[in-house]
């Protein structure tokens, strides 16, 4: 039975994480282990805060649809770094932490003062992970990176777009996002390694590094035709077995389409999409009967397909090709995956009741553990748990805390 209800899923319960991170890479990251039930405590610069909170057309006053996407569930502190009280108290918190994640711009937390060496030195035992855009020994490693210029250096826009098109940008933050989740697989082995030994370790990750494990599939296909992989569109980088692609729908909007895809795995995929499609005769012509013939026959194949899902809307394409047994999908677009209930019911999109900004419906973690998704809680705002996170990891009471507002620390 499927459990929508938000459950804490605490395989993290008792982590602390401390986490120096900003826009989209490192918090992807740090909102993952919050999703597991990790303490995760935000260090922000008191004015402002993480430059995400104001951006893509916040409301004045208001933090941004996407900060909120990428921090729920974690606690924000905030800390003036250019003071020595402040860059003090990061290390006190730092001795108190399990886990240490940064994604300043290269050489910045060292010349703050907290490199690994200052924190190791403070919590042998700490995981201290970094996002940069190039890796260390790379002739860029002092360059800055965003989610695009991964993409473009590590691969991911050389193998996307038409076949006889520019290279295109994907839609999907890989760079970024992608780059996160890799890093929080790191730390949680690390975590589980530290179990046994109490031994800290130094987790290094770059944007354009990452990328590569995203394209791996391209990699094969270079090893197999002896040159580099190049883009296939709606296609399969390592060559076709027609009908494969994307085929328009009616009443032909923008994403009125639907994928279908026949399996070189499986031949009877193409015999029954023949008889759906009511073109019986083809599904044994030997024009058409194996894979490597449909490949010499692909534009008419393509065009025979269309004319069929032409005469239907996506979502029964989807669904009368699934029923014959073949792998099909709509074109889904984002207002029709927020619309759509049984994401709600699952649990699988969790609606955020924040006090700043109201409730917001946004994908949830899309595990399940013992058959419910952990709970959403909201994103914090700025500085909203100082006095807690102060006093449960330093035991600073309320006038120390008081003074430290005074003084411009927090």
């Amino acid at each position: 039975m499927v459990d929508a209800r938000g459950a804490a899923a605490g395989c993290l319960a008792g982590v602390r994480v401390l986490d120096l991170t900003q826009f989209e890479a490192g918090p992807s990251c740090t909102e993952a282990l919050a999703w597991l039930g990790a303490e995760v405590v935000k260090v922000e610069n008191p004015k402002g805060g993480d430059p995400g909170r104001g951006s893509f057309g916040a409301a004045p006053g208001r933090d941004s649809w996407y900060f909120l996407q990428l921090n729920a569930n974690k606690k924000s502190v905030t800390l003036n770094l250019k003071s020595p009280r402040g860059i003090e108290l990061v290390k006190e918190l730092a001795r108190k932490a399990d886990v240490f994640v940064e994604n300043f711009a290269p050489g910045a937390i060292e010349r703050l003062g907290l490199g690994y060496d200052v924190i190791r030195e403070i919590n042998p035992g700490i995981i201290y992970a970094q996002v940069k855009g190039f890796g260390a020994g790379s002739p860029f490693e002092d360059n800055l990176a965003f989610d695009m210029i991964a993409q473009a250096c590590g691969g991911i826009m050389s193998v996307s777009g038409e076949r006889d098109g520019p290279p295109v940008k994907p839609g999907a933050t890989l760079g970024d996002t992608g780059t996160g989740m890799l890093l929080a697989i790191s730390i949680l082995g690390a975590l589980y390694r530290r179990k046994g030994t109490d031994q800290g370790e130094r987790l290094e990750i770059a944007m354009q590094d990452a990328m590569l494990q995203y394209i791996r599939v391209c990699f094969a296909t270079q090893a197999m035709i002896g040159k580099p992989a190049g883009r296939a569109g709606a296609k399969l980088f390592s060559g076709g077995n027609p009908p494969c692609g994307i085929y328009p729908c009616k009443p032909g909007g923008p994403n009125d389409y639907v994928y279908i895809y026949t399996s070189r795995a499986n031949p009877a995929h193409w015999q029954r999409l023949a008889q759906l499609i009511g073109r019986e005769e083809l599904a044994h012509d030997p024009r058409y009967a194996t894979g490597a013939a449909r490949v010499e026959h692909e534009a008419e194949i393509d065009e025979m397909i269309s004319v069929w899902t032409r005469q239907h809307d996506k979502h029964e394409a989807m669904r009368l090709v699934g029923a014959a047994g073949i792998p099909a999908g709509a074109v889904l677009d984002t207002g029709e995956l927020l619309a759509d209930p049984t994401f709600e019911t699952r649990g699988i999109m969790q609606t955020m009741q924040h006090p700043g900004c109201g409730p917001f419906k946004m994908p949830a973690w899309p595990v399940r553990h013992n058959g419910a998704p952990p709970a959403l809680k909201p994103a914090p705002l700025l500085g909203e748990h100082n006095d807690d996170v102060l006093s449960s990891w330093l035991g600073l009471g309320a006038d120390a805390v008081k003074g430290l507002r005074k003084d411009g620390v927090i």
